[in-house]
């Protein structure tokens, strides 16, 4: 810096201090519970300390019964009763984090990630915690990879492990997101989150670092790998029905993947779910129906012009697409657990859909498009239209998605959970399904 520079610095810093200071306006408290006067449902927030997330949309966050929820808070685990809202700790501290819950157990799955002398990440730690009590029994430790699944007859665990690591999100997180990603374009400028995501996962992908899935046994803890890879192999899935049927994807840019694929643990049977049938389509973020019998997952033909949510039945092997508008689309889609019902947590202008009005909590009524009374001759063959009627359940307009909404339905269908940023620190809220009287 030059003299002239520096005096004007100084000067400028001098004007500065000789300023009032202006006390800053305390914060407003983030309401509790109150009607969206744009929709007319309720909503309520669970949570009273910030950064409290609940569960990625997939994660089982209830006990069998319907009684409980949990999510994760700065104080440790917490559990929900939800009868009243009311939200108690269940598992003090940071070390611990929800996994999910048995599906036919009042038992939580929770995992930490141990790190070594030198900070880097070791292996992985896994127990159960009773419901009740909080006690937490450990089940396995030092796993090399990340645990994402337990079966639906709690006697397996699975997830991936990979040669090395890749840091998908480098350089500084972003407050009140869920991370954030960093990436510049050809002209050395910043590129936007969504952007810079598509950027790294395509880089990530390219490294081809060999992978496998695996499973643990939960009484022995034998490790037994079902499928290895150099693809990206990621979001690993039980079937909340079936003990020994997985799902997985292909991850990185959806477009230039075949995402959604099924496997036995035995590693027989391994399928491409769907298979693209023109450039540019995409289709992804699948999960189970709760009966099992259905995967489920965004399709686009092609990408951010057309917008289907698509089914395909195991057993069959029958197919429905339901189809729905560009503002429809959604980050993530769920299901009702008697399956009458799906919803969508919406999306921004800057992701796939470019839509200008998505920021909306979404819920569905699907409706199957009937023939005339003369179908085609291979009309059982063909894939089986529908569309998808929706109703705006919660404004997101100061959501920020750089935090995915994750939503999921109650048990008894009533509720939708959420995680938000809507008022500023992530929550998690929930939002009836009917208006309010």
């Amino acid at each position: 810096m030059n003299k002239r520079d520096f005096l004007k610095s100084a000067a400028a810093i001098t004007a500065v201090a000789a300023m009032p200071v202006i006390a800053a306006e305390p914060s407003k408290p983030l309401p509790k519970d109150w009607i969206d006067k744009d929709t007319g449902h309720r909503i309520i927030r669970i949570s009273e300390e910030d950064d409290s997330k609940s569960l990625y949309f997939h994660d089982s966050a209830f006990t069998a019964d319907g009684k409980w929820m949990v999510y994760d808070s700065p104080s440790g685990i917490m559990k929900v009763d939800l009868a009243t809202w009311k939200s108690t700790v269940l598992v003090p501290g940071k070390a611990w984090r929800t996994l999910m819950v048995s599906r036919t157990k009042p038992i939580l799955y929770a995992r930490r990630f141990v790190r070594g002398a030198d900070g880097k990440p070791g292996g992985a730690e896994l127990a159960s915690v009773d419901m009740s009590t909080g006690k937490v029994t450990g089940i396995a430790k030092d796993i090399k990879g990340g645990i994402t699944t337990v079966n639906s007859d709690d006697t397996l665990l699975a997830g991936t492990w990979a040669e090395r690591n890749y840091e998908l999100q480098p350089g500084p997180k972003v407050a009140g997101t869920d991370g954030g990603y960093n990436a510049v374009g050809p002209d050395g400028k910043p590129l936007t989150f969504a952007a810079a995501k598509e950027v790294r996962m395509a880089d990530r992908l390219a490294q081809n670092i060999p992978m496998e899935i695996f499973t643990i046994d939960i009484k022995t803890g034998e490790r037994k790998v079902v499928t290895a890879s150099t693809d990206w192999l990621n979001h690993v899935q039980f079937s909340p029905a079936d003990p020994h049927q997985l799902m997985y994807c292909h991850e990185g840019p959806w477009h230039s993947v075949d995402r959604v694929w099924t496997i036995r643990t035995d590693g027989s049977q391994k399928q491409n779910v769907h298979k693209r049938t023109m450039n540019m389509e995409i289709a992804g973020h699948e999960f189970f129906s709760f009966d099992g019998q259905q995967v489920i997952y965004d399709l686009q033909t092609p990408r951010g012009e057309d917008f289907w949510l698509a089914t395909y039945d195991l057993k069959t092997h029958k197919r429905i697409w339901y189809h729905m508008e560009r503002d429809e689309w959604s980050v993530h889609f769920q299901i009702s657990r008697d399956g009458k019902l799906y919803a969508g947590d919406g999306g921004d202008e800057e992701m796939v859909a470019k839509a200008k009005n998505g920021k909306w909590i979404y819920l569905f009524r699907p409706e199957i498009i009937e023939d005339l009374g003369v179908s085609a001759p291979n009309a059982a063959d063909l894939v089986r239209p529908g569309v998808l009627r929706s109703e705006k359940l919660v404004n997101m307009k100061t959501h920020d998605y750089r935090t995915e909404p994750n939503l999921q339905f109650t048990p008894d269908g009533k509720w939708l959970i959420f995680r938000s940023n809507m008022h500023g620190p992530i929550h998690t809220y929930a939002v009836a399904v009917n208006k309010a009287a």
